[in-house]
């Protein structure tokens, strides 16, 4: 498994906390920009360049922006990538449990970087039940 990172310039920094918290864990992990919190960048550029990397089904991807609004919007614009925004580790279980969540999207703005850290050992921890949901994640992109 890979885990694939993007974030505009204000998640930046949570960013990195987040990357040397998965190293220390041993997981792989691939930064996709931005490269620095310096320089305003447009957050979908950042989505877009993750979901285009975020091919095989067994990867993941985190990504970062002020809010996580913006950068959860445009990700979700793929049909392969389902994005969720979560603010607690709850959110993240259910999200991956009852949703099949391969993306997970963080406001850095909202959440401190222990709480950040307690979200995405949640998120890539918890299994998808499957069951009745995989009948609710097949409707997602079936109109």
């Amino acid at each position: 498994m890979q885990i694939f990172l993007a974030s505009d310039h204000a998640g930046y920094a949570l960013k990195q906390q987040v990357i040397a918290f998965l190293q220390q864990q041993n997981f792989t992990t691939i930064d996709l920009g931005c490269d620095s919190a310096e320089s305003a960048v447009d957050y979908p550029d950042f989505a877009h360049k993750l979901a285009k990397n975020l091919q095989n089904s067994q990867d993941f991807g985190i990504l970062i922006c002020g809010s996580g609004i913006g950068i959860s919007i445009s990700a979700n614009r793929h049909p392969h990538i389902r994005a969720a925004l979560c603010h607690n580790a709850k959110l993240a279980k259910l999200a991956r449990a009852h949703n099949n969540a391969n993306v997970l999207c963080l406001g850095a703005r909202v959440v401190t970087n222990k709480t950040a850290i307690n979200i995405v050992k949640n998120f890539l921890k918890q299994p998808f039940e499957a069951g009745r949901h995989v009948i609710r994640v097949n409707k997602i992109n079936n109109q």
